[in-house]
């Protein structure tokens, strides 16, 4: 599956730089707002050592890492619901994106502007939420008055989903994100096909200064208490640092890690968290040509996983031969593993877990 995440935060607060730093890509990033005219889009690979590992003893002639899509979204300012700053443009890409990265500052530098003033994450924050909700609710107001339409004729079925779509306004009215509204699968037939802005899972990204890299700061704090409303991820990165490490080979990025005192880059942190945020797991096929890292839900059951490399895979579906990552290093690749009696025979209704090693069987 693709997975598509969209960083959006206020101006000047590092999108830019981590987007840069991500992708090697070259966003303009400047001190001013609005420097990212338009949506810049880059390919990241997901790093995965566990990958290498399996192609060095499968003797693989091709590795393919997972990738994530990181769309840079122009900073947001107050009124861009109303097509302020670069406004309703880019309101519009978050609704292709499957995951939002909300950039927070959280360093005080007196060189760097910021928007607002000054650092506040809460009030940041709340600003981007509130144009999400604000967008959000001009779609709603929409669906409603269409439904009010379609209901003239007495449709039952329509009525009922007026009924949600005005439950759902008022819900936006009162500044509550369309994650809050509660609904059952029946009912988000009235809304689910706006793809609303405020109802996307989020990632907190908090830009830190190198001093607060590890332990991290209050602005830090404020954000995690946000966060745990929604039980959402929240992860620290210093796009200076991020920028820096972009130029460095493997080598040297370890030993710059190092230096610095940290375990691993935020790139790594930020798709680790971004896997967590969706519940996204990865299973592994490996052999003599390739070894490929494939990205599914967690709680996919084997078909699925399947049809993820081919769909005639899902239909024609007969059994996965399955070895754990762990037995697959253990006994030295999948002969051994299977002498071993560690390649099982999954059907099915096998629940997949992080880390399978697959072979499908099929025909169609």
């Amino acid at each position: 599956m693709s997975l598509k995440c969209g960083i959006v935060g206020l101006p000047n607060v590092g999108k830019s730089t981590l987007f840069n730093a991500l992708s090697n890509a070259t966003a303009e990033s400047a001190n001013f707002p609005f420097c990212t005219i338009d949506p810049n889009v880059g390919l990241v690979t997901v790093p995965d050592e566990r990958l290498k590992k399996l192609a060095e003893i499968a003797g693989s002639a091709n590795v393919l890492p997972a990738t994530i899509e990181f769309v840079d979204i122009a900073g947001l300012v107050k009124g861009a619901s109303e097509g302020k700053g670069k406004g309703n443009a880019f309101l519009s890409h978050i609704r292709e994106v499957d995951l939002i990265i909300h950039v927070v500052r959280c360093f005080d530098d007196d060189d760097i502007i910021h928007v607002e003033g000054d650092v506040n994450p809460e009030r940041d924050i709340t600003i981007i939420e509130d144009e999400l909700i604000l967008k959000d609710l001009e779609s709603v107001e929409k669906r409603v008055d269409t439904l009010k339409n379609q209901s003239k004729g007495g449709d039952k079925g329509f009525k009922a989903q007026l009924a949600v779509a005005e439950r759902l306004r008022e819900h936006l009215e009162n500044g509550n994100s369309a994650r809050r509204f509660e609904a059952t699968d029946d009912e988000k037939i009235a809304y689910k096909d706006l793809f609303l802005l405020s109802s996307k899972p989020v990632l907190y990204a908090c830009n830190v200064g190198e001093e607060d890299l590890e332990s991290g700061n209050a602005y830090v704090d404020e954000v995690k208490g946000i966060a745990e409303k929604f039980d959402d991820e929240v992860v620290m990165f210093c796009a200076k640092i991020e920028a820096e490490i972009a130029e460095l080979d493997e080598d040297e990025k370890e030993m710059f890690l190092e230096e610095l005192g940290v375990s691993s880059a935020g790139l790594d942190r930020l798709i680790k968290a971004a896997y967590a945020e969706l519940g996204l797991i990865t299973y592994f096929t490996a052999g003599p040509k390739e070894a490929r890292a494939w990205t599914i839900k967690k709680g996919t059951k084997a078909p699925g996983a399947a049809g993820v490399i081919h769909t005639d895979f899902e239909r024609g579906f007969i059994r996965a031969e399955t070895t754990a990552y762990e037995d697959y290093v253990a006994f030295n690749g999948e002969k051994g593993a299977k002498e071993a009696g560690k390649m099982r025979q999954e059907g099915k209704e096998y629940v997949v877990n992080d880390g399978d090693v697959m072979l499908f069987r099929f025909n169609v």
